[in-house]
């Protein structure tokens, strides 16, 4: 993030990009040190930092070790696990350091998982469970993580742990590997959804927010819709069915009666199930990505609403290939 020389025509000079680059690490560490209650650990996580921006080949708490000049891991894995930190907070610290360097109203929100290869049965969360790392089942951790993504430039924003539900039924290896009693089982579309609501209430400027398949239920979608948010979600074929006109239909049956040409109002009021399009899910119309370019037959209402200007748009996988969806909205036609 250097903006003094970012409109420089020109590749710049290596030596101007790591002056920068060391001035704005200090600055960081700066602003997260405030969240270390003693300078020993405090100077620790500055270089710890450094430490994982090296070109170590694995970043274990042994070869992080050596990368600091130190005899053990010990120093390392004090700082992670026994260290008085407020880690939340500093993750609110780089959520602001994020927004204040690359923050643009239409940015995008990605909330997307990865896998952390392990060989051991120690890791909290570890499990024989799908990795992308591995491209299928391998014993790993799941992190669940939302990124922010700008014209500036892109950054990681959130994360969270997601946690089997094997574990939770064996208290004992919980606690040893602290896990918090009062975990409970919950899916990686909730976690998404948690940092979701805690970057909206940070005030993150975003204007979409995008995920796979892992992320494109109707749960997330639904609360994505009440938060006046657009999204690109991507939902898998075997999806039950979709709202369009206030009902919920089977993709194929929507792609046939849902197309309308790009730009032009989409006729709503109370759908086939009494919903009122205005305020409820049927508020939403899908759009196929393909003909047959017909109209859609204007369902019974007191009163029409129009969705000019919306943008949710679904991506779906398999044979279908896109569908948008047009959120609640009134325009003057």
């Amino acid at each position: 993030m250097i903006p003094e020389v970012q409109d420089q025509e020109g590749p710049i000079p290596e030596d101007v990009v790591l002056q920068h680059a060391i001035e704005e690490l200090t600055q960081v560490q700066a602003r997260i040190g405030a969240h270390f209650r003693r300078a020993e650990a405090r100077n620790r996580a500055g270089r710890f930092v450094r430490a994982l921006l090296a070109p170590v080949e694995r970043k274990n708490g042994w070869q992080l070790a050596e990368k600091l000049g130190e005899r053990s891991p010990h120093g390392v894995q004090r700082l992670l696990a026994e260290a008085d930190w407020d880690e939340e907070a500093v993750r609110d610290e780089l959520r602001r350091y994020v927004v204040d360097h690359l923050g643009e109203a239409d940015s995008v929100l990605v909330v997307d998982e990865t896998g952390f290869l392990k060989k051991g049965k120690k890791s909290a969360g570890v499990a024989n469970q799908y990795s992308g790392a591995a491209y299928g089942l391998a014993n790993s951790q799941v992190g669940v993580f939302v990124l922010y993504a700008s014209a500036r430039g892109a950054a990681f924003l959130d994360r969270d742990l997601y946690i089997p539900e094997e574990w939770l039924a064996d208290p004992v290896r919980c606690r040893e590997a602290g896990i918090p009693e009062e975990h409970t089982v919950t899916s990686k579309g909730e976690l998404a959804r948690r940092m979701l609501v805690r970057a909206f209430a940070a005030g993150v400027p975003a204007q979409w927010v995008v995920g796979d398949t892992l992320y494109g239920y109707d749960e997330l979608r639904s609360w994505l819709e009440e938060q006046h948010k657009h999204y690109v979600l991507a939902i898998p074929e075997t999806h039950a069915g979709l709202w369009c006109m206030g009902g919920s239909s089977p993709l194929g049956i929507s792609r046939r009666s849902c197309h309308l040409e790009p730009g032009r109002c989409c006729p709503q009021g109370r759908g086939a199930r009494g919903h009122d399009s205005t305020n409820g899910p049927g508020s939403s119309c899908l759009m196929g990505a393909s003909p047959p370019r017909k109209r859609v037959r204007r369902a019974p209402s007191r009163r029409a609403s129009c969705c000019c200007g919306a943008r949710f748009l679904i991506l779906v996988t398999g044979r279908i290939t896109a569908w948008l969806a047009r959120p609640r909205s009134r325009c003057s036609r």
